[in-house]
């Protein structure tokens, strides 16, 4: 009997390390969720709380910091904690089982609008406290389920190819999940068109559900592959001993990870500054209805959807630095063409919003790609491996360029005098002061980020060929210790 389970997980895992499509398919779902959450709240939070629920745009700014804050501080801590999990599961799983659903609760409660009292002080500080509770539960219960969930990515395979093709599953679902919410905000405001407060409950309600289900089938679908690789891979289930002061030491003097960090805080500053300015950037300097938010958004992240298999396989043939090379400079001309853009350019708009389509799509693939690279390199030097460090450290500086991002976006907006619509004036006229804000936040401030970033790539030294040595001699260890 343990013969024939050990021949079943030989077939499983053959030499090669391919994966099937079915395992891919299931670990793209995990990110189905969260990236349907993360893409309402980069986007229609904002608006949301200064226009729905009525903050103020500076204590807006400031519950979501609060929020995002607290998340990146306990991302290293889950990324531990994990990474020291003992299960018959295995490290990551029961993090993701158990949080799901609070997940979810919380995620819901984020399009609440409660009633605290008819004084506008008292009413605007006990909004304050209220969503700054719910944005540090809902942002806790996000990481407990999505950062080992990302951490799996080097667990489920070491090929160098695999890798990047098991990150555009990923984030063929991430997007998606970031389609869907746009469409079902778009179809519920026609559907619903009078009443923002309750486009919103409905909104956060079927997200909310629809995004628990996919983390479930996640586990379902790549743990017995994640087991089958831990017996052909022990060292990728073995506890991490080191203290984790030595941990964060050794983190931060692996050079090619100080790479990718900062290849991917430009790349996702830009996007989360750009994503976040989009609806205000519609509304107040192009003068167009709310609907055509959701199309720019829509045009955005389908054309980044649909260029993820296409980017990885050029990735196969001239390498991952070269992909991004390729479309962050497509990205760079629509942010500063988003710039020079006038009222009534809408044609050119949608060209616009499809070229950054086209660098998106290799932000989501690219750096991901990398950081398993970045792992064996750490397992080379020290002997262990320790995903969880190393991707709490990733979503660490997410969370922080997002709260930093809408912080900002926000505090300059009602420094510069933003004007909130009301019923009777749906897109109000905003002074100059404001209009510049916007429009330096979807063109140069993005720009600036993203030509920095190619800069990092050109210098990031872990090549194809030097990962396969850094393999080579990764497997000649544990021979050496095998026999």
């Amino acid at each position: 009997m343990n013969d024939s389970a050990a021949d079943g997980d030989a077939q499983e895992i053959p030499k090669n390390e391919k994966l099937n499509l079915s395992t891919k398919i299931a670990f793209g779902a995990g990110d189905l969720g969260t990236a349907i959450a993360a893409m309402i709240g980069i986007t229609y939070l904002s608006p949301f709380l200064t226009d729905v629920a009525g903050l103020d745009p500076n204590l807006a700014g400031r519950t979501q910091l609060v929020g995002k804050v607290w998340d990146a501080v306990n991302d290293p801590m889950v990324g531990v904690l994990s990474d020291r999990t003992q299960s018959s599961q295995g490290r990551r799983y029961p993090w993701m089982i158990w949080g799901s659903i609070p997940f979810g609760i919380f995620f819901f409660l984020q399009w609440i609008v409660p009633q605290f009292s008819t004084q506008e002080s008292v009413n605007q500080w006990g909004l304050f406290w209220y969503y700054t509770a719910v944005s540090i539960l809902f942002n806790a219960f996000y990481t407990i389920v999505n950062l080992p969930y990302t951490a799996l990515t080097a667990e489920l395979t070491q090929d160098y190819d695999e890798r990047t093709s098991l990150t555009s599953f990923r984030f063929f679902f991430s997007i998606g999940g970031s389609i869907f919410a746009i469409l079902l905000f778009l179809v519920i405001s026609i559907l619903i068109p009078n009443n923002r407060q309750l486009q919103y409950v409905v909104l956060g309600g079927i997200c909310a559900a629809v995004s628990v289900l996919p983390l479930y089938w996640c586990v379902w679908g790549t743990k017995k592959r994640a087991q089958a690789v831990a017996k052909l891979h022990p060292q990728t289930e073995q506890q991490v001993s080191i203290p984790l002061w030595q941990q964060l030491k050794i983190v931060f003097t692996n050079r090619p990870f100080l790479f990718v960090v900062g290849i991917y805080l430009c790349s996702w500053l830009s996007f989360q500054l750009s994503a976040g300015i989009i609806p205000y950037f519609v509304t107040s300097w192009m003068r167009l209805p709310q609907w055509h938010v959701s199309l720019v958004l829509l045009t955005v992240q389908g054309t980044a959807m649909s260029m993820l298999f296409v980017w990885s396989a050029i990735s196969k043939r001239f390498g991952k630095q070269a992909v991004y090379y390729m479309g962050m400079s497509i990205w760079i001309i629509a942010q500063v063409g988003l710039f020079f853009l006038q009222p009534g350019q809408i044609i050119l708009m949608y060209i616009f919003a499809m070229m950054a389509g086209f660098g998106v799509s290799t932000a989501y693939l690219v750096p991901w790609s990398m950081l398993p690279d970045v792992i064996e390199l750490d397992e080379l030097k020290t002997g262990q491996r320790r995903e969880g460090i190393f991707y709490s450290f990733m979503v660490f500086l997410q969370k922080i360029c997002l709260g930093f991002a809408v912080y900002l976006v926000l505090e300059k907006l009602g420094a510069a005098g933003y004007i909130k619509p009301t019923p009777d004036t749906l897109i109000p006229i905003q002074p100059n002061t404001v209009l510049d804000v916007i429009r330096n936040f979807i063109g140069p401030i993005p720009a600036i980020a993203l030509i920095l970033g190619l800069v990092l790539t050109y210098f990031y030294p872990i090549t194809r060929e030097m990962h396969a040595e850094i393999m080579l001699k990764l497997k000649e260890r544990q021979e050496n210790t095998g026999s």
